[in-house]
């Protein structure tokens, strides 16, 4: 009863917000469906169809993530400048181009063009959407706007890899499947996304940057969150290698992705609804990251069967429905309400660097066994050390020294 109480009151605070809003909360389904059409069957392609090394993969999978969540620092920043609705509608143009590219490419060169292109396309819309959902949430429900914009995203994403199912084996035609909705979405964001006015549109571009450079606080914070997205994107890179290893295909991926999302969809409200009640805010992070960590541990102990891939799915997505929203609640407080979609790029290009490093060296390991996921399980840990030393410094609260 509880569940359902909440997922009725998240129904209303949907309902509460602004036409906008809605849109963007809304939208995200149809991104993310896109989106996990392609990208979680893009590793088996890789090293299948076109017969790449393990370290080739992993590169080419960094450097998707690297090109969108690296390249986020120049999409808030020109989100802070120009207003939200020429990124997103530039961001889904790009994206269609990306898949259009990928579902052509039979070379590496061709393939790294490709996912730059879809890479580039998310930083162009993506920090423009969350510093708008931002600023239309209360200040003090932020994380769970982020909640309920999870959720949606997640209707989405456990739609993206059934379609992929469906189409396994046909890589091709699930860009061209994917392709096609990112112009749908883009074509209904040009008619109903108001042109909102940059909230820094008379400030040089730079401004921002030296802004966020001078906040301390906001980069340490911003270097141990990238532990979560370098831990995130083994989804698309050591999974499908554990589910090779067990005798698993792109099926058993694709239920799995699936799996992750019917997780979130039914869990990210309670969850987040607990973290606020029980946790509290550092006891969510940290308690998040602690998860994380676990789900890595579990593989390393070589559990039988797929028993371990779906235990590392599992407490992976826990320790995402409670480490995420609070983080994205944390960026106003720690950017002090000033540009928001450049502090929302710079959150997320640290992690971009990070995953680009991380996901080559992981593709590398990979091929020696379980070392790859010990290692893998130490990082989360020292992301929770780093979260937890701030929030000690008062950093959660808005208090922490070394803030400007």
């Amino acid at each position: 009863m509880g569940v359902v109480r909440e997922r009725g009151r998240a129904l209303g605070r949907f309902r509460s917000l602004s036409p906008v809003a809605r849109l963007l909360v809304g939208s995200q389904l149809v991104f993310n469906a896109g989106f996990y059409l392609v990208v979680p069957y893009l590793a088996g392609h890789l090293g299948g169809e076109l017969g790449l090394g393990g370290w080739v993969v992993g590169l080419v999978l960094g450097l998707r993530t690297f090109s969108q969540q690296g390249l986020f620092v120049v999409g808030g920043a020109l989100a802070d400048r120009f207003g939200p609705k020429p990124l997103v509608l530039a961001g889904c143009a790009v994206r269609v181009a990306g898949f259009g590219v990928l579902a052509v490419a039979v070379s590496l060169p061709g393939v790294l063009a490709g996912v730059v292109l879809v890479g580039v396309a998310g930083a162009l819309f993506s920090p423009a959407v969350e510093a708008a959902l931002a600023r239309a949430a209360e200040p003090g429900r932020r994380g769970d706007a982020f909640a309920v914009f999870a959720v949606c995203g997640e209707v989405g994403a456990v739609t993206g890899p059934l379609l992929g199912v469906v189409l396994a084996g046909q890589f091709r035609a699930a860009c061209l499947a994917g392709a096609v909705l990112f112009a749908a979405v883009g074509l209904l964001h040009a008619r109903l996304l108001p042109r909102l006015p940059g909230e820094h549109r008379a400030e040089p571009v730079l401004a921002g940057w030296r802004e966020v450079v001078r906040n301390k606080v906001f980069l340490v914070f911003a270097i141990g969150y990238s532990a979560y997205l370098v831990s995130y994107n083994q989804l698309y890179l050591a999974l499908p290698v554990e589910l090779e290893r067990v005798g698993a295909g792109d099926r058993a991926l694709g239920l799995l992705f699936a799996l992750a999302s019917t997780l979130v969809i039914a869990g990210q409200l309670p969850v987040a609804a607990f973290a606020r009640g029980v946790l509290g805010r550092t006891g969510a992070l940290v308690g998040g990251f602690v998860l994380i960590g676990l789900a890595f541990t579990v593989v390393a102990l070589r559990p039988p069967g797929v028993s371990g891939a779906v235990a590392f799915v599992v407490l992976l997505v826990l320790g995402e429905m409670l480490v995420v929203p609070q983080a994205k609640e944390l960026v106003p407080v720690l950017a002090g309400e000033r540009r928001l979609g450049t502090h929302f790029g710079v959150l997320a290009s640290a992690g971009g660097l990070a995953v680009l490093v991380g996901s080559t060296a992981t593709g590398a390991l990979l091929e020696h066994g379980r070392a790859a996921w010990v290692v893998l399980a130490l990082l989360p840990l020292a992301g929770a050390w780093v979260l937890a030393a701030l929030a000690r410094r008062g950093a959660f609260t808005g208090t922490a020294k070394g803030r400007t």
